[in-house]
């Protein structure tokens, strides 16, 4: 079993992570799950690659207000402004539609990742775990495609799945309930500490600007950081994986 990389700060774990592919179904995703690692890595001089499947077009409660094309574009800039914060300058979108992926022929999508596997060579490859974190259906199929694209590829490096530690979720699981994150009556009952690859707890300048970044995204990631106030900092402050 692999020894979990325990680390406060993502600097002294970055190194051995070398080149990053890092996927996701949503901007803001990326930042959420990774956003402390990826910019650690590209600061430490590693090349980051960030793709993401969709502009997260439907993301909203109010779509009168914010209709598919109006909500996708911005998403984009709020995107192209946290990945600035971060550093990452190679971010990539696929174009699926938001809320559509299980429905995607996977055939495209799987070949269009394989290229970029096999054009960039990570090291090492973050995304979702079968469970998407949050039992969202894009996250599920994208862990999908990017599992299938990796076996495509010839296994390029080492490939991670997001998780969550047990200890996080004993401590702040009824919280997740109030910020209302999960897609489904399924929830996760946490990872073991002995089962994660990779454990970072972000430095205080780190989670600076991790939430910089967060705050971004601002149609995205207002409502939680007005609902859940200063538990909103520490529910962000570490990152886990584990292997796929």
């Amino acid at each position: 079993m692999t020894t979990p990389n325990r680390h406060r700060g993502a600097a002294p774990v970055i190194a051995g992570l070398g080149t990053i592919v890092s996927v996701w179904a949503h901007p803001d995703d990326e930042t959420y799950l990774a956003g402390g690692i990826m910019a650690a890595a590209v600061a430490n001089g590693q090349r980051v690659v960030c793709v993401c499947a969709t502009a997260g077009e439907h993301g909203t409660d109010d779509p009168e207000a914010w209709p598919p094309e109006r909500l996708g574009r911005v998403r984009r800039w709020e995107a192209a402004a946290a990945m600035a914060v971060l550093g990452v300058r190679e971010h990539r979108w696929l174009d699926y539609p938001d809320g559509g992926l299980a429905e995607v022929d996977p055939a495209a999508p799987v070949e269009r990742l394989r290229d970029i596997l096999r054009d960039v060579r990570p090291d090492t490859i973050l995304t979702f775990g079968p469970d998407g974190v949050t039992y969202h259906r894009d996250h599920r199929t994208v862990s999908r495609w990017v599992g299938d694209a990796w076996d495509l590829a010839g296994r390029p490096g080492r490939l991670l799945h997001t998780a969550v530690s047990r200890e996080h979720l004993r401590k702040w699981a009824d919280r997740y309930e109030t910020w209302n994150v999960y897609m489904t009556d399924e929830r996760p009952v946490g990872v073991a500490a002995d089962r994660l690859a990779l454990h970072v707890r972000l430095s205080d300048v780190e989670l600076d600007r991790k939430l910089t970044a967060l705050a971004a995204m601002h149609t995205q990631t207002a409502g939680a950081i007005a609902e859940l106030g200063g538990d909103f900092r520490a529910l962000n402050a570490e990152e886990w994986f584990v292997e796929a």
